[in-house]
């Protein structure tokens, strides 16, 4: 299998890369962080590369490109410690041209393409636990002459609850679940907004007889297609974030100095150093893995999006704690990037299921003929 990236894949990292490297600085990053966790203008500005329409069409003013060149931009993104949901506008973009009837497509996705409608996935309940067919919103007819939808429910950790402009919610219609859009703006939609650990910005959303508009009944297997696209972007973000940790350390551990010499100097740390490479190799190999299994079937997708994601958050621990631990007291302190990598590992790590739940996902899926004498 050929792992070597096209021209325009390698053109489109180069772009990302150096936006990130001149407009998104660390200074603007936590000044972004303190203002409350969203920019819009640096939304825009990502929507001027293109990465808004990255999954949309040609004909709805998109790129029309794939989950490679998904891979490579979040890559970027996570090198940068990017606070906006870009992973979101991903999946949107995807699951409504998978999914919605045409009016729908005609009315959202050139917004989304544009940059001009942020709409993110809101799925999260308390109850669930990361398990997709747990779900206690519902939806019922409205008895307005359009024959439109009422959502009644609360969805936790909605990224940029407050900001977006619509989301894709699951809700029980009729005993199953069906995936309706539901804006933000609409009557009986609240949103209490708040920072997050990584410094990104959340909300809490309660719907109370919201106008809905119904994308697919088939809501639970829209809902997978959805988590799927939004962990093979968290796990491309992580190689991001973890390739940026180990530069730091190792350039940090080239400058620190004790007992007169660098510290990189020392067989015992070079060795940590060492194991932090093979678990981003690691991680990075199994960040294609699920990037090429984006458009699988759905159970062989499924499996795949699990086995990767308990590989990255193996991997994100380790990382992560290794840099804090051989930066010493300044890897803990809020002026120093270390510390931002790592919570942006913690936070990543339990995005979309963390290790414990996929490594029940992995279990679950496992076949008969799993085992090695099969």
């Amino acid at each position: 299998m050929d792992f070597n990236f096209s021209d325009d894949q390698e053109q489109l990292r180069d772009a990302v890369r150096k936006w990130v490297a001149k407009a998104y600085t660390f200074e603007r990053r936590s000044s972004i962080a303190s203002a409350g966790g969203f920019s819009r203008e640096a939304y825009h500005e990502l929507a001027e590369l293109g990465l808004s329409g990255l999954y949309i069409p040609e004909v709805h003013g998109g790129l029309d490109m794939g989950p490679i060149e998904g891979m490579v931009v979040m890559e970027e993104l996570g090198r940068g410690l990017v606070l906006e949901p870009v992973a979101h506008t991903l999946l949107a973009g995807a699951v409504l041209n998978a999914w919605a009837p045409e009016q729908v497509k005609t009315a959202w996705l050139p917004k989304i393409a544009a940059g001009e409608a942020l709409v993110v996935l809101a799925h999260q309940e308390r109850a669930a636990r990361y398990q997709l067919d747990v779900c206690d919103a519902k939806a019922a007819e409205s008895k307005d002459a359009n024959g439109s939808w009422t959502l009644s429910g609360h969805k936790s950790i909605v990224p940029a609850g407050d900001q977006a402009d619509a989301f894709l919610v699951p809700a029980m219609l009729r005993g199953q679940q069906a995936l309706f859009l539901v804006e933000r703006q609409a009557s009986g939609v609240s949103a209490r907004g708040y920072r997050t650990q990584d410094g990104s910005r959340a909300a809490e959303v309660q719907l109370d007889n919201a106008a809905a508009t119904l994308i697919t009944l088939d809501g639970l297997a829209a809902l997978e297609h959805a988590v799927d696209i939004g962990i093979a972007a968290a796990c491309a973000e992580a190689v991001g974030v973890m390739d940026a940790t180990l530069a730091i350390t190792v350039e940090y551990m080239n400058q620190r100095k004790q007992f007169g010499v660098v510290i990189s100097s020392f067989q015992a740390l070079r060795h940590r150093v060492a194991d932090m490479k093979m678990q981003l190799e690691l991680a990075r190999s199994m960040s294609y893995y699920a990037s090429l299994k984006l458009n699988a079937p759905a159970d062989e997708r499924r499996a795949a999006m699990a086995r990767a994601k308990y590989q990255l958050g193996q991997s994100m621990r380790f990382v992560g704690q290794q840099a804090v631990q051989l930066h010493g007291g300044i890897g803990v302190t809020d002026e120093y990037i270390v510390s931002h990598c790592f919570k942006k590992l913690t936070q990543l790590e339990m995005t979309f299921g963390d290790s414990l739940h996929q490594l029940g996902e992995v279990s679950a899926r496992m076949q008969d003929t799993a085992g090695v004498f099969a």
